[in-house]
């Protein structure tokens, strides 16, 4: 007997509603009523192959309405990928199942990128779409010729990421975005009118997009308008009017069955409805055999793929940046020791600069930009010419005043590949950018963050633009590995640092302001143990101060001052502090001794956190309130960050 779509579909239906019915927790609402809009995709449009879930020019499926996640666990069981097994699937949402409530990238092969926070797999799939254009742009179309597709629902088109996301779309002209909105007009407080009266289609359309409309629960009205949106040259929205919890015959339609388990009476009545009369969590042998034959349909793309890759002149260069790894100590050595002669006295936002200028001639796949603050930011150099919809083979993005959205997008160039994002704007306006930072560290991904203006020393600004909590914050985020440079030096270590590490984003704290340079040695990457001694005491040893980026200098003139007086001061730059703790105990205790010494720190933000380093009795010089307007000297002098005002303090601690 043959199977229809309807049957297929039915088998993501009855997996979700037993898998949330056995856990007594998820959203069975989303896969039922997408059910069969997912089951079109797999048939008819979806470039795959769950023997392969890595092949560079597959097609990228993210599932933003990622609450509902079963859709996704589902069709890639269904379609033969290794994982997740039954067993996996029957343990949804428990202890090291890698079905966890929300898709995670790091649990399962095939989950193109950790969903769940609304909004963002969308703006992640932005991403994702313009490293594919990119890509195609540097290397053809046997090589990179592949789409992205999106499962949103209201709560994605309603986040305000959605309005930053679609308008880079929408200007970038990624016409092979395409997203399917589950229009089910559901949220779980109840009907989108009780929140909402926006005119959705309206919104995408005046934003460069083409719209189109189906019913989605009819199958060929589905692949009638996926057809479409694949023939429009611009990035698509299809709506899709489905019925949330579709087959569900006294909760469809309602809130009721958005975020809680339908019952095993309401289970019984939906298997009644549909005709299913499986067991749980068992697929019928002709219907499992149809969704695998829609597995295997990829294996003679990705074998006609590899041949074209293998008997492509681009191939060395190719595997080189889908592969990731980045040694950027030949291009970076003679820069280095130019430095070392030249001891300029820079920002370090203007050192970051300089240090891109080698980076991104050595490596194209660099792609930078900035969120309307390229010329503060300092994030372009001669290398990157602009990306735009007339040259995708650019490598600067004008975002545009997005700050989530480059995030986001920066995230969705990451889990792409071949391409390592670096994006800029100031350090206060990293809390605009937070969620999708943090979405970065919890994917593990290469993501570079160039964050400017660090502290008071940004001046007239005032307090809205100065960072005073920011820095600690962003340390405080898992995974994150936030650098305070002091110098061009270590500015080039820091950037070599963040571009060598393949499993973590980095963030570059860097100032307006210009600074002296403290070193002068570039030998070794001191910079890679998060901290070093850069001044050793004079006399003996009372005090060791230790200080970050602009505050480095400072810490030396202080030190100057207490030898002065007869008190040894050794000087300790932390670039990173995350990476210093990480060390052993014998470095830790040879750079910050444990015999008494005071250890001070200074740093131009809260003194939160600092005791980590310092130890219950020190002192910590920083600005526990908010800024001023001001110039920054004026502002520094001010706040006390003086060798002056620093100096009597330590002597006073010291009794």
């Amino acid at each position: 007997m043959t199977v229809n779509q309807r049957q297929m579909a039915n088998a993501i239906r009855a997996l979700a509603m037993d898998a949330i019915q056995a856990a007594n927790s998820g959203h069975p609402g989303m896969p039922m009523g997408m059910a069969d809009v997912a089951t079109v995709l797999y048939s008819d449009f979806l470039k795959f192959d769950p023997a392969d879930p890595k092949w560079p020019d597959r097609d990228r499926f993210v599932l933003s309405a990622g609450h509902g996640s079963m859709l996704a666990y589902a069709t890639l069981h269904l379609t033969g990928y290794a994982r997740p097994t039954m067993d996996n699937i029957r343990n949804f949402r428990q202890l090291h199942s890698p079905c966890a409530g929300h898709p995670e990238n790091f649990e399962l092969e095939g989950v193109e990128a950790t969903t769940g926070p609304l909004g963002q797999g969308l703006a992640m799939a932005v991403g994702m779409a313009i490293a594919e254009r990119h890509l195609n742009a540097v290397f053809g179309d046997d090589l990179v010729d592949h789409k992205t597709w999106v499962v949103a629902g209201d709560g994605c088109l309603m986040e305000g990421i959605n309005h930053e996301a679609i308008g880079l779309a929408g200007h970038l002209g990624l016409g092979r975005l395409n997203v399917l909105w589950d229009d089910n007009r559901i949220t779980i407080d109840g009907a989108v009118d009780l929140s909402s009266s926006e005119d959705i289609a309206a919104r995408y359309a005046a934003t460069g997009w083409h719209v189109v409309k189906c019913d989605g629960h009819d199958f060929d009205d589905i692949k009638r308008a996926m057809a479409e949106a694949v023939a429009d040259p611009r990035p698509s929205l299809i709506a899709c009017h489905t019925i949330i919890g579709y087959g569900a015959p006294n909760k469809q339609g309602s809130s009721k069955v958005h975020g809680s388990p339908l019952g095993d009476e309401e289970i019984a009545a939906t298997r009644q409805q549909l005709g299913w009369d499986s067991a749980p969590f068992e697929v019928p042998d002709d219907i499992l055999s149809a969704w695998r034959a829609l597995g295997a349909k990829g294996a003679s793309a990705k074998s006609e793929w590899q041949d074209r890759l293998s008997n492509s002149s681009k191939k060395t260069e190719f595997t080189r940046r889908t592969t990731g790894d980045v040694d950027s100590t030949a291009a970076m050595s003679a820069y280095k020791a130019q430095l070392a002669v030249d001891l300029p006295k820079a920002a370090t936002r203007k050192s970051s600069e300089m240090a891109l200028g080698p980076l991104t001639e050595a490596f194209p796949e660099l792609l930078g930009g900035s969120a309307d603050l390229t010329g503060s930011n300092n994030t372009k150099t001669s290398f990157t010419k602009p990306l735009n919809k007339d040259d995708y083979s650019g490598r600067y993005i004008y975002y545009g005043i997005r700050e989530f959205g480059m995030a986001a997008a920066m995230n969705g160039m990451a889990l792409h590949g071949g391409v390592v994002p670096f994006g800029g704007t100031f350090m206060i306006f990293s809390d605009y950018a937070r969620p999708a930072i943090r979405l970065s560290a919890l994917q593990g991904l290469r993501v570079v963050y160039v964050l400017t203006h660090d502290s008071i020393g940004q001046g007239e600004d005032g307090p809205t633009h100065q960072p005073v909590e920011q820095l600690q914050s962003l340390r405080m985020i898992p995974n994150l590995e936030v650098f305070r440079p002091c110098d061009a030096i270590e500015v080039a270590e820091c950037w070599q640092l963040a571009l060598e590490r393949k499993d973590g984003p980095s963030v570059l704290a860097l100032s307006r302001q210009d600074l002296a340079m403290v070193r002068t040695s570039v030998d070794s990457n001191l910079s890679a143990k998060g901290a070093y001694r850069i001044q050793t005491a004079g006399t003996a040893r009372k005090v060791v101060l230790i200080a970050t980026g602009s505050e480095v200098a400072l810490a030396t003139e202080v030190a100057a001052q207490l030898e002065a007086k007869g008190i040894g001061a050794d000087v300790v730059s932390m670039p990173s502090m995350t990476r210093f703790l990480a060390q052993d105990a014998a470095y830790r205790n040879d750079v910050l001794p444990d015999d008494g010494t005071l250890r001070v720190s200074i740093e131009a933000g809260t003194t939160f956190g600092w005791s980590d380093i310092t130890g219950s009795n020190g002192l910590h010089i920083g600005l526990d309130r908010f800024g001023a307007s001001a110039p920054g000297k004026v502002l520094m002098d001010h706040f006390g960050f003086s060798a002056d005002k620093i100096t009597p303090q330590i002597i006073a601690k010291l009794g």
